[in-house]
């Protein structure tokens, strides 16, 4: 048994989660590999898709394996299939159906992966659970386990971790998070798998892995097409601009794929399902300032001052915006300094005090 602890590590197969793990064996902890299936390859794309992207698939689930082996500790490959279908893909269904732009990896994230291995983890005797995410890990002086940005900002993740709850946050390792991916390039070379530094990383989500996510709607719903077909464009003002293809198939900020000419460029900036209606408008017509946010998860804080300022950040790539925060009836009203384009219900809004993560939630509405 290891001085160090006993870790159940989550491995995709590629260069991150690999690396990872081969870190925090270097450093004696005793690893267990885990890799998870989430979901079935053949119901997830269009028959006549071959290409098999994404992280799960037969390749990386022998990646993760040849690492462990040839490092000497036990890997398992986990089916949480039903887990995952019934919540995440449930979810991204539904969100679409509602008109609002889900994050699937946020959901995956807070309610399936750290719950299933975290239960794993209890039932194999292991400390800690691990994953190759580029965050960190804190504890506050307040005794409260927070997330804080990874030290590479161009491939931070900690906008997806908004969700996780204490209990999760205490036995979590994230050992990228103080590291820049041209460092984990090198390690993955230094511990003999130059092969790996080469891999290209999956942007997909990944039951969705050619990208395609108005295909797979069409495939999970039955007759979707047909019920949504016919709704209008319109624009601010309610005007009929003409018919478009179903409010699902559309999302807050778009611009290509409308195939309508209306003599200057147009963005999706409403979606209105009850109607059926997809509003379009100038670039400018994006521009927002207020919002609100619920189904909170506090982190380095338990619960918020009214009125306390953070910089909000409304998806993943987004830098952020100075903000304050103030208490609603439906969660927390958000209200930006400056205007900020394409806010889209259904996305997570998280908060940030500098680098270390205070909360988030999803948004609402405008």
């Amino acid at each position: 048994m290891s001085k160090k602890g006993k870790v159940l590590m989550a491995m995709s197969g590629g260069i991150d989660s690999t690396v990872a793990a081969l870190m925090l064996h270097k450093e004696g902890y005793e690893i267990i590999g885990i890799t998870m299936k989430t979901w079935d390859y053949a119901t997830s794309v269009g028959v006549n898709n071959k290409k098999e992207t994404g992280c799960c698939n037969l390749d990386s689930f022998n990646d993760a394996r040849q690492a462990a082996v040839e490092h000497g500790f036990p890997h398992f490959i986990l089916d949480i299939r039903e887990e995952f279908g019934d919540f995440v893909i449930e979810n991204f269904v539904e969100e679409y159906l509602a008109g609002r732009t889900p994050n699937p990896c946020v959901m995956c994230n807070t309610h399936i992966k750290w719950r299933a291995l975290l239960k794993r983890a209890d039932a194999m005797g292991c400390d800690f659970i691990a994953t190759g995410h580029y965050a960190q890990i804190h504890q506050h002086s307040n005794g409260r386990y927070f997330i804080r940005k990874g030290l590479d900002e161009t491939k931070d993740q900690s906008y997806v971790l908004w969700g996780l709850q204490q209990d999760l946050l205490s036995r979590t390792l994230l050992p990228l998070g103080t590291y820049h991916k041209t460092e984990i390039r090198q390690m993955a070379h230094d511990f003999g798998y130059p092969e790996l530094a080469k891999k290209s990383e999956s942007y997909e989500i990944c039951f969705v892995p050619d990208n395609d996510y108005r295909g797979f709607l069409k495939r999970k719903v039955e007759g979707l097409e047909e019920k949504v077909d016919g709704g209008f464009f319109v624009d601010q003002s309610g005007k009929i601009l003409g018919k478009h293809k179903g409010y699902p198939f559309y999302t807050i900020g778009q611009r290509k794929g409308l195939e309508i000419a209306l003599g200057s460029p147009a963005f999706v900036t409403e979606i209105i399902p009850e109607t059926n209606t997809v509003v379009l408008g100038s670039e400018e017509d994006l521009n927002k300032t207020e919002m609100i946010v619920n189904k909170i998860n506090w982190i380095k804080y338990d619960g918020f001052s009214e009125g306390m300022e953070a910089i909000t950040k409304i998806r993943y790539k987004d830098k952020g915006a100075l903000s304050k925060l103030t208490a609603s009836e439906n969660g927390v009203n958000v209200v930006f300094y400056d205007n900020v384009k394409g806010i889209a219900p259904g996305q997570s809004a998280v908060f940030y005090e500098g680098d270390d993560v205070i909360g988030g939630g999803i948004i609402q509405r405008k």
